[in-house]
């Protein structure tokens, strides 16, 4: 999402913090280009003649900070901007009331409600540990009630057994009736929806509300939809009266205007947003963190948070403690290649990687794809146990059994031994508590005894190509597990931070020589 959005601003901003000080017709040429962008992002005209007066007046009369150039100062007052727009705060599903907590789900046919209704269920049970009972009120779509039903048994939560002949406010006062003898703490409402608007579906979705009474309406709306969706959100805010919104397929969106407009439009906060097909693929919208993306800023703190959630802390915990006396073998490093698989991939990571985005054509060129860590974990499950653990007696004979077995060829294998030794020497490095360019790095990743002061994270923020955000790096989630308080464990390619990245396999991309 926002990726054409992204490329567009970071071109225009990077040509204004390359000049030294700028005059008005330099901003307003900027200005100029940034509402072009906007426009071709999708976003709402309103919105977009709004944003971009507001960030010249303050562009134009913007007290420089010493060692600040205007240029950064400019992309600094168009970060806090697009905050702005998108809602300064992000917030999350209110389910402070008496339960069971009713939370009705509205919007058009095809837009993904029932998905997302399962999506939010299962995030409810497993990470809020709430007991929570679906119910379906589609009586027009073919097998929609049957869907949720399936969704229901394959995450083992509860759904509201379907009773034939019955109106769907009849339904929702049964779904909560069945919720309060049942103990639940939430009862989520999967409405029927339309192809289009029309006063049937909205007289429905009135009739539902009075009958149930529900402490959250979320509007879940395709982002795919674009200025459409902004219509959208005000015919349901009028007729029914929204408490949020959920943006579904972001992840098929490379403009992103949907998100930009119907927050500042409706006034209405986006509480989630759908980041893919699986029941997994559900997550929090920070405006602050969609902010640093749009800009090219990364998102560390949702890289943090996912390592908190696919990381098991225990065994990132032996594995450090392993790193640091000098042992990392290949049974370790096919550890960290699956933790990396289970996070999203090269692809995922990067994407929240500061600095990454001005090199996605590189990296495009460069036909680096998720493929790379399957091949590397076949590697190395063709190796025998003493093999992995004392890599040197590999000869020819060996390398030319395990790259037949693994399907490929010895050159990648030798590329995949080359990797491991580069990284057993820097965890060497980094375990020793040398002082040297590694050693703000290998405190934050815990190998330096606790978190780094906050006077070392900012000076690790500026060894971050790109920066972290004008703000230097985001604080910490509140809930990560006490394990990665002190430090993400180590990810292959992610290691040095500073310079170019360096990839599974790779000694970094075609085009990318050393600066002179």
């Amino acid at each position: 999402m926002f990726d054409n959005l992204s490329e567009k601003l970071g071109g225009i901003l990077d040509r204004l913090t390359r000049r030294g000080a700028l005059t008005e017709a330099d901003v307003d040429a900027a200005m100029r280009e940034v509402r072009r962008a906007l426009l071709e992002a999708d976003v709402s005209l309103d919105v977009v003649r709004s944003f971009t007066e507001k960030v010249r007046e303050q562009a134009i009369g913007a007290t420089v900070v010493k060692s600040v150039t205007p240029g950064q100062m400019v992309v600094k007052i168009v970060h806090d901007e697009l905050i702005a727009t998108l809602g300064s705060d992000g917030q999350s599903i209110d389910l402070n009331a008496v339960p069971p907590v009713a939370i009705m789900m509205v919007g058009l046919q095809g837009s993904g409600k029932t998905t997302t209704t399962a999506k939010l269920a299962r995030r409810l049970t497993q990470r809020d540990k709430r007991k929570v009972l679906m119910a379906s009120l589609d009586i027009y779509r073919p097998a929609a009630m049957e869907q949720l039903a399936v969704l229901g048994r394959d995450l083992e939560i509860q759904t509201l057994p379907i009773v034939a002949g019955q109106k769907p406010a009849q339904i929702a006062r049964r779904a909560l009736e069945a919720g309060k003898l049942g103990g639940y703490d939430v009862v989520l409402l999967d409405t029927a929806g339309r192809t289009t608007l029309d006063e049937e579906m909205m007289t429905e979705a009135a009739e539902i509300k009075t009958a149930a009474n529900p402490h959250e309406v979320l509007l879940v709306a395709d982002s795919l939809t674009g200025q459409d969706a902004v219509n959208l959100a005000r015919a349901f805010d009028e007729r029914v009266g929204l408490t949020g919104i959920v943006l579904t397929r972001v992840d098929g969106d490379g403009r992103g205007g949907a998100a930009l407009s119907m927050r500042a439009v409706t006034g209405k906060p986006i509480k989630l947003i759908g980041t893919g097909e699986k029941t997994d693929a559900l997550e929090d919208f920070h405006p602050s963190r969609i902010a640093g993306r749009i800009l090219g800023m990364g998102d560390v703190v949702s890289l943090v948070e996912k390592a908190a959630a696919n990381i098991d802390a225990e065994k990132a915990a032996r594995t450090a403690e392993r790193m640091r006396k000098g042992q990392f073998d290949l049974s370790d490093m096919r550890e960290q290649l699956l933790q990396m698989a289970n996070m999203g991939g090269i692809s995922g990571l990067m994407g929240m990687m500061p600095g990454i985005a001005k090199m996605k054509n590189q990296i495009a060129n460069a036909g680096i794809d998720d493929k790379i860590i399957k091949r590397q974990v076949a590697l190395i499950d063709s190796m025998t146990r003493q093999e992995r653990k004392n890599p040197d007696i590999l000869k020819a004979s060996r390398k030319k059994r395990i790259a037949a077995g693994a399907g490929g060829k010895v050159e990648d294998l030798n590329k995949l031994l080359k990797m491991h030794r580069n990284m057993a020497d820097m965890m060497k490095a980094m375990g020793s508590g040398k002082r040297g360019p590694l050693a703000g790095i290998a405190q934050a990743m815990g190998f330096g005894g606790g978190m780094p002061s906050p006077e070392q994270m900012k000076a690790l923020a500026e060894k971050i190509p790109g920066g972290a955000g004008p703000g230097g790096m985001p604080a910490l989630p509140k809930d990560l597990p006490a394990g990665l308080r002190t430090g993400l464990p180590n990810l292959p390619g992610l290691t040095g931070l500073s310079g170019k990245p360096t990839l599974p396999g790779l000694g970094g991309f075609p085009g990318l020589g050393k600066k002179k």
